[in-house]
Parts: C-alpha cells; sequence; structure tokens
C-alpha cells in the first residue's frame, strides 16, 4: 500500500466526480443513503444503548456509500444489498469493522461527555435529540463553549475514521493501524482535503439559496409550508447522499493497492 500525496486543487476534482457519478445513479445511491440513515435512526430508539449503536454503524454506513459510489463509477447498478457490505467479507474484516464501529462510537461519546462537563450536559442532550434546540440554551456562553470544544475534537476523529472503513474493507489494514495510516493519509492531503470542503461548502450554499427561493415561490402560490418543508428536507438528504457518494475519490486518490476499488473519471 502506497500513500499519494495530491495537489490542492484535486478537491475540486473530488467534488466534480462525487456530483456527476451520483447523477448517473441518482435513485440508487439516494436510496442506499436512505437506508443507511433509516437503520442509524432505528438503532437509535433501542433503549440505554441506541444511541451508541447508532453511531457505532456510521463507519458501515460511510463504508456502503463508498462501494455503491466504486459501483456506479464503473457502469453498475447499486442495490440495497450493499447497506450489509462491511459485514459479508469474511469473519475477520467483520470483527476489524465492528472494531471501528466500537471505537468511532467511543470516541463520540467522549467528546459529548467533556463537552458536558463544560455546560452540564445541555450542548451532547441538543446534539443527540435528546431535547430540543431553544434560544435561551443557544444564547447560552457555556452552550456556545460546548459547541466549539466538540467542533475542534471532532475534527481529529474525523480525519482518523475518514479513510478508516475503506483501508479494512479494500486493503485488510487491521483497525488500529487503519486509524494511523487514514490520519497520516488525510494530514498529507490536508490542502486537498480543505479545498474539498470548501467546494462542497459552495455547492451547499448555491444549493440552500436556489432551494430557499423555490419555497418562497411555492409559499407565494399558496402551496403551504409543510410542502416547502419536504422540499427542504428532501434537498438536504439528496445533498448530503452526494457528499458521501464523493469520499470514495478521496480514498482512491490517497492510496494505491492492487485490491483498490476502481474508481475512474467519470467521461464528459
Amino acid at each position: 500500500m502506497k500513500l499519494h500525496i495530491v495537489p490542492a486543487r484535486t478537491g475540486l476534482e473530488w467534488t466534480r466526480l462525487g456530483l456527476r457519478v451520483f447523477w448517473r445513479q441518482p435513485m440508487a445511491l439516494a436510496a442506499l443513503f436512505f437506508l443507511c440513515m433509516a437503520a442509524m435512526s432505528l438503532a437509535t430508539a433501542l433503549p440505554l444503548v441506541g444511541p451508541a449503536i447508532a453511531l457505532a454503524l456510521l463507519p458501515s454506513a460511510t463504508l456502503a456509500m463508498m462501494v455503491a459510489a466504486a459501483e456506479a463509477s464503473q457502469g453498475r447498478m447499486p442495490t440495497p444489498a450493499l447497506l450489509l457490505v462491511a459485514f459479508r467479507t469474511g469473519r475477520e474484516r467483520l470483527n476489524a469493522m465492528l472494531t471501528l464501529g466500537a471505537l468511532y462510537a467511543g470516541g463520540f461519546l467522549l467528546i459529548m461527555g467533556l463537552t458536558a462537563a463544560i455546560d452540564g450536559g445541555q450542548f451532547a442532550s441538543i446534539y443527540m435529540g435528546g431535547q430540543p434546540m431553544t434560544r435561551e440554551a443557544a444564547e447560552s456562553g457555556s452552550f456556545q463553549a460546548a459547541m466549539w470544544v466538540s467542533m475542534l475534537l471532532y475534527l481529529p476523529l474525523s480525519l482518523l475514521f475518514w479513510h478508516a472503513p475503506a483501508l479494512v474493507h479494500w486493503h485488510g489494514v487491521p483497525p488500529v493501524k487503519a486509524l494511523f495510516f487514514s490520519l497520516v493519509a488525510c494530514l498529507r492531503n490536508l490542502g486537498a482535503l480543505t479545498v474539498y470542503a470548501l467546494a462542497w461548502l459552495g455547492v451547499f450554499v448555491i444549493a440552500g439559496m436556489v432551494v430557499s427561493l423555490v419555497v418562497a415561490l411555492l409559499s407565494g402560490l399558496g402551496l403551504g409550508m409543510g410542502f416547502a418543508g419536504g422540499v427542504m428536507v428532501g434537498t438536504a438528504m439528496m445533498l448530503a447522499a452526494m457528499f458521501f457518494t464523493s469520499v470514495v475519490f478521496t480514498f482512491r486518490d490517497s492510496f494505491e493497492a492492487p485490491q483498490a476499488p476502481q474508481a475512474p473519471a467519470a467521461q464528459d
């Protein structure tokens, strides 16, 4: 396995490929993303351990979208069966993915625990869906401090797990080594990842402006706020699915190995 160092402008290409490949198979990729989110939502409903299980499923859900995007880039139709791809590649890799999930859940809950020491758990409760956001909470100094601390701590956690599921699945790397290699790859390609993040921020901002205009027009036609709200939620979910479709390209260009996913650039 060899690490590739790519120029910063590659981040724009990753975004472009994610958008292009998504629109090759929009229904299949969107449906798989919705299934991933539904599975995590169902897990959250379990008493006591539900939120932890939902967090532990995130690396597997990310891998499912990466495999689906690799399939779509090769002209094949992603199927809902890819939702379980992390659990159908042998006992060794199954155990590795379960370990990754447990480490991710543990890391995330540790961050929430640290923020609780700042504001008494208010931010963690709101973020995890335990209580609704209120204006008083948002304006609280301790709440804002907890929010910023969580953002600063989540960044290294995200870098640790960015490539880790793919390294386990395609390269057979043990979980702890996969976390280390993921962090190193992200830091060595930080310029490209920064451009990638900014490009996606731009996509979300532009899409938000367009949707806001559409919602205003729909409201003016008397279609009701319920319908407009559905448009906004649906658009947000589609954009999230597009983003996760692009993640496989950040992995493909960062590592080289015979068993790496073949996700060539979409042809015009």
